[in-house]
């Protein structure tokens, strides 16, 4: 079998070694609790403590700002009902988002929607931006400009661990107890700590930020190749702005061609793509973010979503370069949607 290339990183990322280094011990040695008072479990509190102040530091943030949970979704719905909260007992029950945000958002918003709450969802442009002036224009309470309040990780997606995750909330903000039943994580966020995931999670970051911008510049560079040579395909369009946009993300639409067949037929050519969010993989509708971008449905359906890491290489780009005109090619030629495009019955959207 061939190298598989992984070009799929938003949805997951591989561990690194230094977060599988960092992990073992606690998985087989320092078992303790950390709420334990004993020997054994201490250890154990030092080394939460430790990464706490590890993910702490990464963010320029207070350790006592610093909670874990469970995940990156975890996090946004206790951020997001805090805020909400909060803003309650003020009388304040107007929530600013946007219509492409993650389904973890955008499920709490719709829940807190019928709670009684009033949630305002801007429209993106095609490019995927959305201006000051909207959001000006949106919001109906005081905010400093360039200050984070709270901040949700996801382990996974920097190559550490699944099943952990973390919440920056800024001291003097009340955060709303989320998971009920223990003291843990200063009576915010009930169960016992995930040690391992943890120390796993604060080495991942710590590993991450500090060749953060290098890494960028380098796949800066692989994902305009990659860019470039996708528009070369006949009606295809690039999603998002063509400079604005992360620097490991590409996201593209072919016409006349189904999202599903296109990934399946990649990954029998050993490349693991994705046409949407991992989250709602299982679904045959087209990516929301895509569609709030004005994406009419049979355009959107026809997507691809390449999610590069610094794993990544030259020789992966230009593998995909030649699998994806292939595979476009291949099943245009079965389609008769794509035949009554060309034969001029319908017009091109693309």
């Amino acid at each position: 079998m061939s190298k598989t290339i992984y070009v799929d990183n938003a949805a997951t990322t591989a561990m690194s070694d230094k977060a599988i280094e960092a992990m073992m011990p606690y998985l087989k040695g320092v078992y303790g609790n950390p709420s334990s008072l004993h020997t054994v479990g201490q250890v154990a509190k030092e080394a939460l403590d430790g990464a706490r102040a590890r993910i702490a530091k990464c963010l320029n943030a207070d350790p006592k700002e610093i909670y874990f949970t469970s995940c990156g979704s975890e996090a946004d719905n206790q951020a997001i009902r805090s805020a909400a909260v909060n803003g309650l007992r003020k009388g304040k029950k107007h929530i600013v988002s946007t219509a492409f945000e993650h389904h973890a958002v955008l499920h709490t918003l719709k829940k807190l929607e019928k709670e009684g709450f009033e949630v305002t969802y801007l429209d993106v442009h095609s490019d995927g931006l959305v201006t000051a002036e909207q959001v000006q224009k949106a919001i109906r309470v005081d905010v400093k400009a360039d200050n984070i309040d709270m901040l949700s990780l996801s382990a996974h997606k920097f190559h550490g661990p699944k099943g952990v995750g973390a919440l920056y909330c800024k001291r003097g903000i009340p955060l709303n107890t989320f998971i009920e039943g223990g003291a843990q994580e200063r009576g915010r966020r009930a169960g016992t700590e995930n040690i391992g995931g943890i120390v796993s999670m604060s080495y991942a970051l710590e590993e991450t930020c500090a060749h953060m911008a290098e890494n960028a510049a380098k796949l800066v560079v692989l994902r305009d190749k990659l860019i470039d040579g996708l528009l070369k395909i006949p009606h295809s369009k690039l999603n998002g702005d063509r400079r604005k946009r992360l620097p490991a993300n590409v996201n593209m639409c072919f016409e006349g061609i189904e999202g599903e067949g296109l990934l399946l037929l990649l990954d029998a050519k050993g490349i693991c793509a994705s046409s949407g969010s991992a989250c709602t993989s299982g679904s045959l509708d087209p990516s929301h973010v895509l569609l709030a971008l004005g994406l009419p449905h049979e355009v959107a359906h026809g997507s691809l979503r390449i999610s590069l890491s610094e794993y990544n290489t030259e020789e992966d780009v230009q593998a995909i370069l030649k699998a994806v005109p292939e595979v476009v090619s291949y099943l245009r030629g079965m389609s008769p949607v794509w035949e009554e495009l060309e034969k001029g019955e319908r017009p091109h959207l693309i």
